[in-house]
C-alpha cells in the first residue's frame, strides 16, 4: 500500500463542549441561510475528515459499477465485493451476461440474498444493454432507469462514479444523517434529492455522497453513534443521541477508523485503511452496510 493519506484523529472533536447545535439547546430556530451555512461547512470538515472517500464498490467500468450496484440491495458492499471477481469472470461483458443460465448466475450471486430477484434484473438489463444501447451501458439518467432493477439512486451511483455526471446518491445512510443534520426533512429519496441538490453546487454532489456515506457507517451509526468521537460534533443538531464519552466512543468507530479492513478488496491507493478479504477468508467484525 502507498503512504497513507492525512487524517483527522478520530475521537476528538475540534472543540469541547460542543456547540449550542447539541441537544437541549435553548436557541432560537436556525434560518435556512444559517443552515445552509452549517451544511456546507459540514461538506467542507467532511472533506478534511475522508480525503480519501470513494464509492466502496469495487468495479473496473461502467458496466461492473451498474451490475455491482444492483446487487447491493439489501446487503452489504463488502459481500458484493467479495461476490463479483467470480461473476464478472463468468460473465464479463453485457452479452454473456444476458447469455447466462439463471440458475447459473442465481447460484454465483445467491451470497447477496434476495439472488432469485437478481438475478432477473440482471439478465434483464443485460439484455436491455444488448437490444437498446448497443451493449454499452448508457450515461443519461433517463436512459439508466429503463433498465430492470435500475432506479434513480443506482443511475446517480453509475452517472457520478463510471461518467463523471455529478449526483446525489440518497442511501440509507445519506438519508439518515441529513435528516440527523436538519438539512431537510423529507423521507422520500427523490424529495431528500431535491432539497440536498439545493443546498450545494453540483460540482460537489458526487463528493458529497461519497463523504456523507462514509461517515454514517464510520462514525454516525444509526443505532448508536460516535458521537463523543465525532469530528463535527460541533455542527450536530443530534449531538447527544449516541455515546458522548470519548473512550467509549472511540470504541463504536468501524472500518479504517476502528483499525479494521474496509468493504472494498481493491481500495484506491490513497485508502488509509487494510484491504477487505475475499470471500470465504477470515471475517472482520460485522459492521453496518
Amino acid at each position: 500500500m502507498g503512504e497513507q493519506a492525512p487524517e483527522k484523529a478520530p475521537g476528538k472533536p475540534r472543540t469541547a463542549p460542543p456547540s449550542p447545535q447539541g441537544k437541549g439547546s435553548a436557541k432560537k430556530p436556525e434560518s435556512h441561510l444559517a443552515m445552509v451555512r452549517r451544511a456546507r461547512r459540514i461538506n467542507r470538515e467532511l472533506a478534511e475528515i475522508y480525503p480519501y472517500a470513494h464509492p466502496e464498490l469495487d468495479f473496473r467500468n461502467p458496466f461492473e459499477l451498474l451490475v455491482a450496484t444492483v446487487l447491493s440491495a439489501q446487503t452489504t458492499d463488502l459481500r458484493v465485493n467479495q461476490t463479483t471477481p467470480a461473476l464478472f469472470a463468468a460473465y464479463p461483458t453485457p452479452e454473456d451476461m444476458a447469455a447466462a443460465v439463471p440458475e447459473e448466475l442465481e447460484e454465483i450471486i445467491r451470497p447477496t440474498g434476495f439472488f432469485r430477484a437478481k438475478a432477473r434484473s440482471l439478465l434483464g438489463l443485460s439484455k436491455a444493454l444488448v437490444d437498446n444501447f448497443g451493449g454499452e451501458v448508457p450515461g443519461r439518467i433517463e436512459d439508466l432507469v429503463t433498465l430492470p432493477g435500475v432506479g434513480r439512486k443506482t443511475a446517480n451511483v453509475v452517472l457520478g462514479n463510471a461518467f463523471g455526471v455529478p449526483g446525489i446518491t440518497v442511501d440509507t445512510h445519506f438519508g439518515r444523517l441529513v435528516r440527523r443534520w436538519k438539512w431537510t426533512e423529507q423521507e422520500d429519496p427523490e424529495k431528500v434529492e431535491a432539497e440536498v441538490c439545493a443546498i450545494f453546487p453540483k460540482s460537489e454532489w458526487t463528493m458529497l455522497s461519497h463523504r456523507v456515506v462514509f461517515h454514517g457507517r464510520r462514525i454516525c451509526h444509526s443505532r448508536r453513534p460516535a458521537c463523543g468521537a465525532c469530528p463535527i460534533a460541533p455542527l450536530c443538531p443530534a449531538y447527544g443521541e449516541g455515546e458522548t464519552d470519548p473512550e467509549k466512543a472511540k470504541k463504536l468507530l468501524k472500518y479504517e477508523k476502528g483499525g479494521q479492513p474496509g468493504q472494498r478488496l481493491s481500495p484506491p491507493p490513497d485508502y488509509p485503511g487494510l484491504p477487505a478479504p475475499p470471500l470465504g477468508a477470515a471475517q472482520a467484525a460485522p459492521a453496518e452496510a
